[in-house]
C-alpha cells in the first residue's frame, strides 16, 4: 500500500482541526451560551445567532423527519468522508488537500450532530444580508469552501510531462 502523501497529512490535519473546532462553536452554542433558550440573538451588522436544528440535507433543504433518514444521512455523510480520505491519501496538489480536508472535516462534523442530536446544530445566520436566508454552522462552511478549493484545483491546467 503506498504511503500517505504530505498534502495527505495536511487534509487529515485539516479536517481533524475542521471537526474540532465546529464541535466546540456548538457546545459553546448549546450549553454555554444557551442559544436554544434565546433563539435568536443580533450580534453585530448582519450576523446573529439563530437556533435551527436542521433535519434535512445542507441548507435544510430535504427535510429527514424520520429516524430512517437521520441514519441515512449519517451513514451517507460518513462514507462520503472515507471516499475522500482514501483520495486524499494521494494528494498532489495543495488546493486538492486543502478542499479534501475541509469536506471531509465539515461531513464528519455534521455527522456527528445527527448521531448525538438526531439533527444538525446551526446558528450562524446572515438574513439580514437580504440575500441568504439559511442558517448555517462552522461545518456547512467548511464544505463549501472545501468544495470551491476542489473546484479551483479541477480547473488548473495539466503540466505537459
Amino acid at each position: 500500500m503506498k504511503a500517505i502523501s504530505k498534502l495527505g497529512w495536511t487534509a487529515y490535519g485539516l479536517a481533524a482541526l475542521v471537526i474540532l473546532v465546529d464541535q466546540l462553536s456548538k457546545y459553546w452554542i448549546l450549553y454555554v451560551y444557551d442559544l436554544p433558550g434565546r433563539f435568536s440573538t443580533p450580534i453585530v451588522g448582519p450576523l446573529s445567532l439563530t437556533m435551527v436544528w436542521n433535519r434535512g440535507v445542507s441548507f435544510g433543504l430535504f427535510t429527514a423527519d424520520q429516524d430512517l433518514m437521520r441514519w441515512v444521512l449519517t451513514l451517507f455523510s460518513v462514507g462520503v468522508a472515507i471516499a475522500l480520505a482514501v483520495w486524499a491519501r494521494k494528494a498532489a496538489r495543495p488546493f486538492l488537500g486543502i478542499g479534501l480536508g475541509l469536506v471531509i472535516g465539515g461531513a464528519i462534523g455534521n455527522a456527528i450532530d445527527r448521531f448525538r442530536f438526531g439533527a444538525v446544530v446551526d446558528f450562524i445566520d446572515v438574513q439580514r444580508l437580504g440575500f441568504f436566508p439559511w442558517v448555517f454552522n462552522i461545518a456547512d462552511s467548511a464544505i463549501t469552501i472545501g468544495v470551491v478549493f476542489l473546484l479551483l484545483d479541477s480547473m488548473r491546467k495539466e503540466s505537459a510531462a
